[in-house]
């Protein structure tokens, strides 16, 4: 692993993020705070809509708006033309799904225990109505999703695989590229969520082995909410036929036909914010620019430092599994509701996240929680903001 930024990066980077010096952010994998040049660019392109009219600003950015897709493929190991350009993680994966051929009586849908609650509702709105079935991929002892318990799953009815990496409920990072091998294997379409690891971890495509992959701004990237990104392998595109489209997915031709684009485009609405785009592009390049082997040996030593003097405090037990840990560290208060934790930092001006079942059911359910708090970091972090945090809880605790 590369060495982490060093204090003086770390507290250019505070100076240069505006929340910062405001907050005690600790809900990173909720929404990261976004830079003064990412905010720049933002209202840099509203004044260019307000003074020129929003079509015309929209022509003279067009360079800059659509850097963000080169520079999503650049973060990903992809190319441009793999990338669309969406307005979150969910409308980025749903609108992949939807556009898969349709489901069978008898096709299985093989997923991680830790599956995103918005994708397992999508993907059973379809197949029950379809008659094809949901079934959960066993974990290992850590916690992860088991690659080998996949392989042994594997029969001609498995249509998806699908995973999320990182999930929302706890530090767990699954073992993608592994259960990529499997799916490469069998010939299965390879889903995943990527929403919390997307500028957290390097991420190389080609490697992983996935045909889909989605991503949001708004977390780890410290891009604007209402921005995301979507992976399509070109080799699997063909076999995405979206849902609905427009004079942008799918122009009519001399005879009124329409054409899907030739790229991932084709899934890309013709409406979107360009100024959240411009706010996009600058967060991608100040990702690159930082290194994501840097920004995730960073994140590292910070969570690891924060699940360390957290384990020390009376009556709170962290949570989190697996072998590999992101920034995002789950715990519960003894006796204590995790909402109530939330709001009681928060009186203190110090922000955390809280999830319940509904965010992630099968892990949840198969783990005896109802709720669970989360303390997350980003190389925003610094330590008296963890002092602030260990304090808070330790009030709590008392």
């Amino acid at each position: 692993m590369s060495a982490p930024l060093s204090s003086a990066d770390r507290e250019a980077l505070r100076d240069r993020t505006p929340g910062a010096s405001h907050s005690v952010h600790f809900n990173h994998a909720g929404s990261s705070l976004p830079s003064s040049a990412t905010l720049h660019a933002i209202h840099a392109h509203l004044m260019r809509e307000a003074m020129q009219g929003p079509m015309e600003a929209g022509v003279q950015s067009r360079a800059l708006t659509e850097s963000a897709r080169t520079l999503a493929a650049r973060l990903l190991n992809a190319s441009p033309e793999e990338i669309a350009l969406t307005t979150g993680n969910s409308g980025g994966w749903g609108g992949a799904f939807a556009a898969l051929p349709a489901w069978r009586p008898g096709d299985r849908i093989l997923v991680g225990r830790h599956e995103w609650g918005g994708n397992l509702a999508t993907m059973r709105l379809h197949a029950e109505r379809a008659g094809a079935v949901l079934e959960t991929i066993p974990s290992d002892a850590s916690g992860c999703v088991d690659a080998d318990a996949l392989a042994n799953m594997v029969d001609e009815r498995v249509r998806l695989i699908a995973l999320t990496w990182m999930p929302a409920n706890g530090g767990l990072i699954n073992p993608a590229a592994a259960v990529g091998r499997v799916a490469r294997q069998h010939g299965i379409a390879y889903f995943i969520d990527a929403a919390q690891a997307v500028g957290q971890l390097p991420i190389d495509v080609q490697e992983v082995g996935c045909d889909v992959l989605t991503g949001v701004g708004r977390k780890a990237l410290r891009g604007p909410r209402g921005t995301g990104l979507l992976y399509v392998r070109r080799a699997f595109l063909d076999q995405l036929t979206p849902a609905f489209v427009d004079t942008h997915s799918a122009p009519l031709d001399a005879s009124g036909q329409p054409v899907l684009r030739p790229d991932a485009t084709r899934l890309e609405p013709a409406e979107n914010s360009l100024a959240l785009r411009c706010g996009l592009a600058n967060a991608l390049q100040e990702a690159l620019d930082l290194g994501l082997d840097a920004i995730r040996a960073t994140i590292d030593a910070t969570a690891n430092t924060l699940r360390a003097e957290l384990a020390n405090i009376p009556g709170l037990t962290v949570l989190d599994q697996g072998r590999e840990r992101s920034g995002l560290i789950s715990f519960n208060l003894a006796g204590q509701n995790a909402t109530d934790v939330q709001r009681a930092l928060a009186a203190k001006g110090i922000t955390i996240g809280s999830n319940g079942v509904p965010y992630t059911p099968l892990d949840m359910q198969a783990r005896g929680l109802t709720q669970i708090a989360r303390a997350s970091v980003s190389p925003l972090t610094s330590d008296a903001e963890i002092d602030r945090l260990l304090e808070g809880l330790r009030q709590l605790a008392r």
